[in-house]
């Protein structure tokens, strides 16, 4: 089911930043490639991973909520963000030079784009959010948030 959501999340940001940003016309190749990553990586990933972090850091006091934040800024925004990259590289046919060139020119500009919008969202999200309704309501914010992601990750390096 999180899978499912993610797969629709990253459809939904995709499609809405190639109509009302980049004013289309519609890449649908684009499109199935940004809803796949969501469906195999962002829901599973983000399932095991929040999973992981509540069994480390328990709690949904001050410390626990702020800690959780942090690692997830810090440590997953990072990961994410390069297997992103990786991922949309690989699936265009791009040499390793040329994704980690991608990685290294974009990776700190995703994380900043994360930072404006993710820590306030996660401070809601592991005070207030069940883990059993946690990857549906980060799909929710995901949605706007794939948009940037979706034109950065189209912009060549």
């Amino acid at each position: 089911m999180k899978a499912l959501t993610s797969l629709v999340g990253w459809f939904l940001g995709d499609l809405l930043a190639q109509v009302f940003i980049a004013g289309g016309p519609i890449d649908y190749k684009r499109l199935a490639t940004l809803s796949f990553f969501g469906f195999i990586y962002h829901g599973p990933s983000g399932h095991y991973f929040y999973n992981w972090l509540d069994k480390q850091v328990p709690g949904t006091d001050a410390i626990p909520v702020f800690s959780k934040v942090a690692i997830d800024q810090l440590f997953w925004c990072p990961i994410f963000m390069s297997v992103f990259f990786t991922y949309l590289g690989l699936v265009n046919g791009d040499s390793l030079a040329t994704i980690g060139s991608k990685i290294k020119n974009d990776l700190f500009t995703a994380c900043q784009g994360s930072w404006k919008v993710w820590p306030i969202v996660h401070l809601i999200n592991f005070k207030f959010v069940s883990n059993k309704w946690r990857i549906p309501y980060i799909n929710a914010i995901q949605i706007a948030f794939n948009m940037f992601l979706s034109l950065l990750g189209s912009k060549k390096s």
